[in-house]
Formats: C-alpha cells, structure tokens, sequence
C-alpha cells in the first residue's frame, strides 16, 4: 500500500472525506508520512502508480485517480471523473459527471463535466467550462471564460 486513510476528516456537502498519508516515498514530489487531499474512500485513488492528491483537493463519489496523474490545490473530482496517466488537475478545477482527463492534459480554474474527454497535451484553464461531450486533444487550449459544448 502506498497511503493510508487518516483519522483527520471533514464534512464535505454531507460527505465524510479523509485525508490521506502516503506510507512511503511515491515519485519525485511525496515523501513518506506527508500528508496529502482528501478523498471519501480508498477506491477514488488507487494503491498504484505515482498518482497522488494534494493539498485541499478532494476527490469523492466513484471518481477516480490512477497512472502518474496528480490533483493538487483545491481542486475537485466527483461523479464518475476519471483522470489518470500523467494528467494535472488543480486551483479551483472541477472535474465531475463521467469526464475524462488523461495523457498530459492539464486542467486548472475551469470546470469538465459530463462526458468531456481532455487529452494529450491539452489545456483548459482561466475560468473555461467544457461539458457535454466534447473533446478536447492534442496541443488544443481553451482559456479565458470559453465555453465548449455538445459534440
């Protein structure tokens, strides 16, 4: 196991959430014993890769995070998010309804939900919203109060 659930929680729109506490050193950036977001159970991060949540982040409902991705600041993943591979996710970013985040993506202050797919080396950021079930790939950047939708 590579973290553990600690006994530090908050009460999150009536959700229990743990802060987590990584049992050992996990890539460049987690030393053991740091602490580390908050999550509702062991099944929104997984045992595996380097992938780890920081800080204020929270990650509850069925989301989950896996592969090298990181989640970080006061970011959020709720629903059926998944974001893995080495994708980032942080500030005020909320990622939620069966959104998927992956590849290098990068998403930070703005909101993906629904059945979004960001990729590669996409970024969204400065308050954009993406939703519907849109795709955003490659080297594609949505910035700014920019709104992507539908199909």
């Amino acid at each position: 196991m590579k973290y553990e659930l600690t006994n530090e929680t908050i009460n999150f729109f009536g959700r229990k959430l743990f802060r987590i506490r990584a049992l050992k050193n996990i890539g460049n950036n987690v030393k053991k014993g740091d602490l580390g977001g908050f999550v509702e159970s062991e099944n929104n991060l997984s045992q595996k890769g380097d992938c780890w949540i920081f800080n204020l982040a929270k990650a509850y409902d069925n989301a989950m995070i896996h592969g090298e991705a990181e989640i970080y600041d006061s970011a959020e993943i709720f629903g059926s998010a998944m974001v893995h591979d080495l994708a980032k996710v942080y500030d005020h970013a909320m990622i939620f309804g069966e959104a998927e985040i992956y590849g290098e993506a990068k998403i930070y202050n703005s909101m993906v939900c629904n059945s979004v797919k960001v990729y590669g080396k996409a970024k969204i950021c400065n308050l954009a919203i993406v939703y519907g079930k849109a795709q955003v790939f490659d080297s594609a950047k949505v910035l700014g109060k920019a709104m992507v939708f539908g199909e």
